[in-house]
């Protein structure tokens, strides 16, 4: 059974999808898609066979260094991720290297996410339903072109220490081709596509690091391309 078919992602993808669209309908821009709860650890837990999908909207970008303020989040994470942006579409279908192909340009990027309910197998439609925790996301204004992976290291750093480094982001993500051709696929089977122009964000590089109440800060460096960050309070 492709993993669309299965029951609780095909109800929460509908229900998800049609909210996107309704928000669209509105007068809200669409900015792109995001991949959730894909390491591999996580996906066996929660019995699935290739990360969640979800959507972002433009009202959710935010400039590098950019404050923001933690007050309603119950559990807040930052995800250091690395963003893709589409040069062309997408369809169903497409083979890794035609996702790699499709690829205009990469980067680091920080998502910030509300990490409530705790995800279960129980529980996968309510995720989806509400976008895979979804808040706000950061991306760095220098980026790679194509979708190059090869010598990138990832590198976080709280409270002005680095405290995680990689030189093989795609370790908990999957490579690169495999899950922009999923996420087609996975979007094709509910009536969508990648566009030209959609921003991907491919899931945490690392497990999604809990914000803790005395930190003001968190940064995500991808060398040899640059840095992103972002300021928290509580205000």
């Amino acid at each position: 059974m492709a993993s669309w078919d299965a029951p609780l992602i095909k109800k929460g993808m509908t229900a998800q999808l049609a909210k996107r669209r309704a928000r669209i309908a509105a007068g809200e821009k669409p900015l792109g898609w995001k991949l959730g709860l894909g390491a591999p650890a996580t996906m066996q837990k929660l019995g699935l066979e290739a990360p969640l999908v979800g959507f972002l909207m433009q009202g959710a970008l935010l400039p590098s260094g950019s404050t923001v303020s933690l007050k309603n989040y119950l559990r807040p994470v930052a995800e250091p991720e690395i963003f893709v942006r589409m040069a062309r579409d997408l369809a169903g279908g497409a083979t890794p290297e035609a996702a790699l192909a499709a690829v205009k340009e990469i980067g680091p990027a920080i998502e910030l996410a509300d990490l409530d309910p705790v995800p279960t197998p129980e529980n996968i439609d309510t995720i989806l339903e509400g976008d895979i925790y979804q808040r706000q996301v950061l991306l760095c204004a220098q980026t790679r072109a194509t979708g190059n992976m090869d010598g990138l290291t990832s590198r976080v750093m709280r409270r002005g220490a680095e405290v995680n480094r990689t030189n093989d982001p795609q370790a908990l993500t999957g490579k690169l081709g495999d899950i922009l051709a999923g996420t087609a696929n996975m979007l094709a089977a509910f009536g969508e596509k990648l566009s030209a122009g959609d921003v991907i964000i491919t899931g945490s590089i690392t497990p999604p690091p809990m914000i803790e109440p005395d930190e003001t800060g968190f940064v995500h460096a991808v060398d040899p391309i640059g840095e992103v960050s972002v300021i928290f309070t509580r205000d």
